[in-house]
């Protein structure tokens, strides 16, 4: 791959899974917030839903297949306090941190989630990074989920940028290349 500030003018990251191993934390945190609420969450599932899908939209569709009436609110913030309890526990994916930290001193670069963005507020700053990005775009700052590449979008125009994502997951690289969105799979730089 050619260095992308010879071609580019911003970067655009996935958090989850992508810049930050927050998925075997998540997946803890969400298989024992569902438990207490009688919903099952394997983890196989867990992986196979991930993809950026907000809190809500993972609960509904779960209750759901599983016949049950829960409040998702409250799914959800017993998942998020269990989360920020684990997140010592939470690495970088060190080639993509190694990329992002070549390139910041020569783009303009920012964090895209389908989580709030006070969680993803939480990682950068447990991992050291925070003052790296420029934006961070949550699942509150646009009105689709980022499988609607909203969220991607969004972030590239607050840094002003034509970019190139960087993401993880086939469902989100799908939905950025659908909005024109030059994408990089991580596993590549693996």
């Amino acid at each position: 791959m050619k260095h992308p500030h010879h071609e580019y003018d911003g970067l655009v990251f996935d958090l989850n899974g992508t810049f930050a191993n927050t998925m075997p934390t998540h997946s803890v945190a969400w298989s024992q917030s569902m438990a207490e609420y009688e919903l099952m969450l394997s983890e196989e599932r867990f992986y196979a839903l991930g993809g950026g899908l907000p809190a809500s939209e993972i609960i509904d569709l779960l209750a759901k297949e599983q016949r049950q009436v829960v409040g998702a609110v409250a799914i959800t913030e017993s998942k998020e306090t269990l989360f920020i309890v684990l997140l010592g526990t939470v690495q970088p994916v060190i080639p993509v941190q190694a990329f992002a930290d070549f390139h910041r001193e020569h783009l303009p670069m920012a964090i895209a989630v389908g989580s709030p963005k006070w969680a993803a507020e939480q990682i950068l700053q447990s991992l050291g990074i925070r003052d790296w990005f420029r934006a961070v775009v949550g699942s509150e700052c646009v009105t689709n989920s980022k499988l609607a590449a909203d969220a991607y979008l969004r972030a590239a125009e607050l840094i002003n940028s034509a970019v190139i994502l960087l993401n993880d997951t086939a469902l989100n690289i799908q939905a950025a290349q659908n909005a024109g969105m030059v994408v990089v799979d991580i596993h590549t730089l693996l």
